[in-house]
């Protein structure tokens, strides 16, 4: 093949922009599915500056910050982020000197100040295993099976300051089938799908492409915390209800009812 100096020209160009449309990144987060993104968003060429995440639970260290702490990657494991609902100072600090141009936020369940959500020049996205603004919360894998939602999906979202009502950056969604528990689809559609779109949602950011769409208030809806004491089944409803109460609890929290005392 005979190449050119326009040909050679063109080829450092083309790899010199893609090599720039990388960002620095923060991490906040845990569990599988933050270790799935970090590892993903690595590969993509994106530079993990720093991982925030919880405390080691009896001595074992959480999935995310055991990948991170074995590439070397800064790894803070900060119990809290506020005390008597103010941002800590220090704890704040050592977030900003990692220097994030961006912040990730895969699966997190602290509560993040927003003069750290803000403090990147690209702000945080976060990702959230429901349609927006349907199922806002903590549970929304949940609601969406005890609901009989006939279609599942995730968002990924920009934070601001209220419970999941950001500008939406991209959503996919998945048909509910009939006999999908929590774990079938979290493991189907919403996690394997979900951390694609994440290292997708990134790379728009970095190459200046994403979008932000306002959250409609239109069929928004919040249900609240689903746990052990909050689960049991109402059998005086249609079979079809209880058997989305039950399926939308299982496997964590676990639907209960009490018969013969049993």
């Amino acid at each position: 093949m005979l190449w050119t100096a326009n040909t050679i020209m063109r080829k450092f160009s083309s790899s010199s922009v893609y090599y720039q449309n990388k960002l620095k990144l923060a991490l906040i987060g845990q569990s599988l599915f933050g270790q799935e993104v970090y590892t993903n968003l690595r590969k993509q060429g994106h530079k993990v500056v720093g991982v925030f995440t919880v405390p080691d639970k009896e001595g074992k260290a959480d999935p995310l910050a055991l990948v991170a702490e074995k590439d070397g990657t800064p790894v803070f494991k900060f119990p809290r982020w506020r005390l008597k609902g103010k941002p800590i100072p220090e704890v704040v600090e050592a977030y900003k000197a990692v220097g994030a141009e961006l912040n990730v936020m895969p699966f997190c369940s602290q509560f993040i100040p927003m003069n750290v959500i803000d403090f990147p020049k690209n702000g945080s996205i976060i990702y959230h295993p429901s349609i927006l603004p349907r199922h806002r919360g903590a549970s929304a894998i949940n609601w969406t099976l005890i609901e009989g939602d006939k279609k599942a999906g995730f968002s990924i979202f920009w934070a601001d300051d209220g419970l999941d009502t950001g500008p939406i950056l991209l959503q996919k969604e998945c048909p509910v089938e009939a006999n999908d528990t929590v774990d079938t689809l979290y493991n189907r559609f919403l996690y394997p799908e979900g951390v694609k779109a994440m290292v997708e949602a990134v790379q728009l950011i970095a190459d200046g492409k994403a979008p932000k769409i306002p959250q409609p208030e239109e069929g928004a809806s919040y249900e609240g915390i689903q746990k052990k004491s909050n689960a049991k089944v109402n059998m005086a409803q249609p079979a079809e209800a209880i058997h989305n109460w039950i399926r939308g609890h299982d496997k964590v929290p676990g639907a209960w009812v009490l018969i013969d005392g049993k």
